[in-house]
């Protein structure tokens, strides 16, 4: 069935509340191991219809923003999930108080034990009403940023729409785009920042409420950290910031040269080589043709796997006004991974078709494996697996993409993935310095994102640029 055609429908919340309540009793009252894992499959039926709508919403409504229908959809499980969530928090922790607890290892291996336990000590109804409010502030913020239109050369643009002109051999076309996009956001700095300011209030007071410091401890178990926690994350970015910052600064004084700068700035990071960055030859259909060529000639399972996702029509890939900004795959349980991005005829586009295809492809074999949702996937880093393998083992076909031009792809994509770990190890740093320091007033955060920048990418001057040049680049 196409994705336009899958069928939508409101789920009956109260009803499927009560359904919950009742599973919930019954599984205190179950005499075996058999009863239990029953009442386990009841559970995935439950859990599956009801999260195959919340998806398909909020595809739908990422889609296009402006959408009122879905508008009203996404806001309707920005206020319901929390309470469905709850329940079914519920019915874990029934499970883990079994005695025939035993019988859902032996099913589906220990693991899912570690994995209930890390959900049911992430939430309760305590914080029900405020995740509700978290829910509708992350949608507010993703509005605000999907609705940004710039006037840039005669024409009114949206965010991704300037990233070719961010790329430009022209130094001052790029400044002057940079500047484009920066201005933009500077107009509405007042409500970007309220909107982060009461998200750091809100998980903080989520995260006392559940006994924990701040949010920052409460982030490893909602984002299923398994085996690892603060001291080990702390660990790493010493590591990054020891061996691979100043090797990663030799490495962008190599790229500059090769660009022919002597003096470079925040501006020219985009551009790779001094004849111009290598873009993707074709139309987006062509790119298409190639994205499945290379799939069905990459393996069986894959070329099973792209087949299906050409016949549904399981992509929305161009960017458009009203659109939410970004890249992701969703998968709608038992139905199919969803593939959303903003091409904009960059490279981008193609680390996108190789990238989130690959969170896609470990999706579409886990459905077919039939694992339950709980299995479905790791935890959010251990995912990057799937994608960033892609990346590199779908190489040999990147000259469908490139043609001539597929040594430069290559070469700016291996810079790409090395330059990418102090700029994640900084985003993580930041985060927990934000929750463990709320009190810090929109000045401030700023100011603390510089000091940062110039530990993790101290190559960096930002010239001044409106938005990036007072530290705010980080929203």
């Amino acid at each position: 069935m196409k994705f336009t055609e899958f069928p939508y429908h409101r789920p009956d919340v109260p009803a499927l509340l009560a359904e919950y309540r009742e599973l919930t009793d019954r599984v205190s009252k179950a005499p075996d191991g058999q009863a239990l894992l029953a009442l386990w499959e009841e559970h995935e039926k439950q859990d599956e219809a009801y999260s195959q709508m919340a998806r398909l919403a909020q595809i739908r409504h990422t889609i296009d923003t402006r959408d009122a229908f879905y508008n009203g959809e996404n806001d309707f499980f920005d206020q319901n999930s929390p309470g469905v969530g709850n329940a079914q928090l519920a019915f874990y922790r029934a499970c883990l108080a079994s005695p025939h607890k035993e019988a859902l290892a032996r099913r589906y291996g220990d693991i899912l034990l570690t994995i209930l336990d890390l959900a049911v000590r992430g939430a309760d109804d305590r914080v029900l009403e405020l995740m509700q409010e978290d829910n509708a502030l992350v949608s507010r913020y993703q509005n605000l940023y999907a609705g940004a239109l710039v006037d840039f050369e005669g024409q009114q643009l949206t965010l991704p729409q300037l990233g070719p002109h961010k790329q430009s051999l022209d130094r001052d076309k790029r400044r002057r785009a940079f500047c484009a996009e920066g201005e933009w956001f500077d107009a509405h700095r007042e409500e970007f920042d309220e909107i982060y300011g009461r998200m750091v209030t809100n998980r903080n007071a989520q995260a006392r409420t559940l006994g924990f410091k701040d949010y920052s401890q409460l982030s490893y178990l909602r984002m299923g950290r398994i085996g690892y926690g603060p001291r080990e994350v702390e660990s790493y970015r010493r590591q990054v910031l020891r061996d691979l910052v100043p090797l990663i600064q030799k490495l962008q004084g190599l790229k500059f040269r090769r660009v022919g700068l002597t003096d470079p700035k925040f501006y020219d990071l985009p551009v790779y080589f001094q004849d111009g960055n290598a873009l993707p030859h074709g139309t987006p259909d062509q790119l298409m043709e190639g994205c499945r060529k290379m799939y069905r000639e990459l393996s069986p399972e894959t070329a099973e796997f792209i087949d299906f996702m050409f016949d549904n029509q399981l992509f929305d890939l161009l960017t458009k006004p009203g659109k939410a900004p970004g890249g992701y795959m969703e998968q709608i349980s038992g139905y199919a991974p969803f593939v959303f991005s903003n091409w904009n005829g960059t490279s981008g586009d193609v680390d996108v078709i190789t990238h989130e295809m690959g969170h896609a492809f470990q999706a579409y074999m886990a459905q077919k494996q039939g694992l339950i949702s709980e299995l479905f996937s790791p935890g959010m880093e251990s995912c990057e697996i799937h994608s960033m393998s892609m990346e590199f083992l779908t190489s040999p076909w990147h000259h469908l993409f490139f043609g001539p031009d597929t040594a430069k792809y290559q070469l700016a994509h291996a810079e790409d993935s090395v330059f990418f770990l102090p700029y994640g190890s900084m985003v993580d740093e930041f985060q927990h310095l934000m929750y463990r320091q709320p009190h810090l007033t929109p000045e401030e955060r700023n100011r603390t994102w510089l000091e940062l920048e110039h530990r993790y990418r101290p190559w960096i001057d930002f010239d001044n640029l409106p938005f990036s040049g007072r530290g705010a680049g980080w929203q």
